[in-house]
């Protein structure tokens, strides 16, 4: 081969090589920008459904005068006689539907970029409300108790914690005109401010690998941790990055969007469709008038009342079998094992054919130490539903040696 032709193989070579490294860097790029799209996508729908579930149920069951059915889905959410307690969670509720729906449109590129002012002041706003909800939040734990352990408190805390501090620097670099870095930590206050949805989203799924405890456990960590670690690999990306790490903070970022989109499917099917139908059904939800007789009058009274208004036929009333299996929950997670028990036993009474109630009533006397009682409900739930893998784990595990 002559010197012209060697040198004029080697320049086609290149200018093949060259486009190739450059088609692979153009490709990296936009599945990055696809994968960013795809997950702000699927964050800011489910922000709005859960944003419209809890401006529906906790707004119109208050407005309707039963505001006890804020516990069905909030641990001591509405506790009869605390008047600065109730008025603590009704302002937590409408701050969480406020910096959900802000928040979203505060990291909006397109309201960015197109009102400035509103950016600033929705901004001001966002930041002061995420601090006092993060507050709120911790009185909320820390005085009224939720559900988990203490590590799981300790979890919830720590997001609590992070969000003020988000809330504070971001605020700061704002103020310094250092608006880099002032993104940045706007960033991350969303992610740990929509630790919330992120939780209900992964508790769906975990749920279904795993007992609860533990699950709440895991996800009062992972609600934020999960998140800010895909952010950082995101942050870290720079012109110079190769091509490789793009594609793999785009895979990663994919791979959160596609679990995070069906956990929220899982969420709004299982938990915030049946939120929205109690709170536009118009019926007074038994559930409710029943927690405040108990908390009034004791669980005898309730009883009764729950008979006499069953008897009575009384159709103005929402009877179905929810409403007492939610209530014995309620009762369960505040330790009221006994009335619990006691409005499950009702639960079974009134649907003796449903294997649900069973496995409800079982898991109440195991958490009381009856194992007994614990083993016959379990075996009678999966005598009516031989499916019920909950059930079936749990009777393994009272009669395993």
């Amino acid at each position: 081969m002559s010197t012209l032709a060697a040198d004029r193989f080697g320049s086609d070579a290149r200018a093949t090589t060259v486009p190739a490294a450059r088609s692979w860097q153009l490709l990296s790029e936009r599945s990055l920008r696809a994968a960013v799209a795809l997950w702000f996508g699927i964050t800011a729908a489910g922000q709005l459904i859960f944003a419209f579930t809890i401006a529906s149920f906790y707004g119109l069951t208050a407005a309707r005068g039963y505001p006890t059915s804020w516990n069905r889905s909030m641990t001591h959410g509405y506790v009869p006689g605390d008047a600065p307690g109730n008025v603590v969670a009704a302002l937590h509720l409408a701050s969480a539907v406020f910096i959900i729906l802000s928040g979203t449109a505060q990291i909006t590129p397109w309201v960015r970029n197109n009102f400035r002012t509103f950016h600033r002041w929705n901004g001001r706003l966002y930041l002061v409300s995420a601090f006092s909800v993060s507050l709120a939040g911790l009185y909320m734990m820390l005085v009224r108790g939720t559900v988990g352990g203490t590590l799981a408190h300790v979890g919830q805390g720590i997001d609590a914690g992070l969000i003020m501090v988000c809330a504070v620097l971001a605020a700061r670099h704002a103020m310094a005109g250092d608006y880099s870095t002032h993104r940045r930590w706007a960033l991350r206050l969303y992610l740990v401010v929509s630790a919330s949805l992120f939780v209900r989203a992964g508790a769906f799924l975990a749920g279904m690998l795993t007992d609860p405890d533990t699950v709440l456990t895991v996800m009062s960590f992972a609600q934020y941790v999960v998140p800010l670690t895909v952010l950082e690999m995101y942050l870290r990306v720079r012109p110079a990055s190769s091509v490789a790490h793009r594609f793999a903070v785009a895979g990663t970022l994919a791979v959160c969007t596609g679990v995070l989109a069906l956990g929220l499917v899982g969420a709004t099917a299982g938990k915030w469709r049946p939120d929205l139908r109690a709170a536009f059904d118009s019926r007074r939800p038994i559930g409710g008038v029943l927690s405040e007789t108990i908390a009034r009058h004791g669980i005898d009274e309730a009883a009764r009342q729950y008979r006499d208004v069953k008897l009575s036929g009384d159709a103005s009333y929402n009877m179905e079998e929810t409403q007492l299996n939610t209530l014995g929950y309620q009762l369960m997670r505040a330790g009221s094992l006994p009335a619990a028990i006691r409005v499950f036993q009702l639960n079974v009474e009134a649907f003796p054919e449903s294997s649900n109630t069973y496995d409800s009533l079982g898991e109440a006397y195991m958490n009381a130490g009856d194992r007994a009682n614990a083993v016959a409900n379990y075996q009678e739930s999966l005598r009516l539903n031989p499916r019920n893998s909950n059930g079936a784990m749990m009777l393994g595990k009272l009669t395993s040696p």
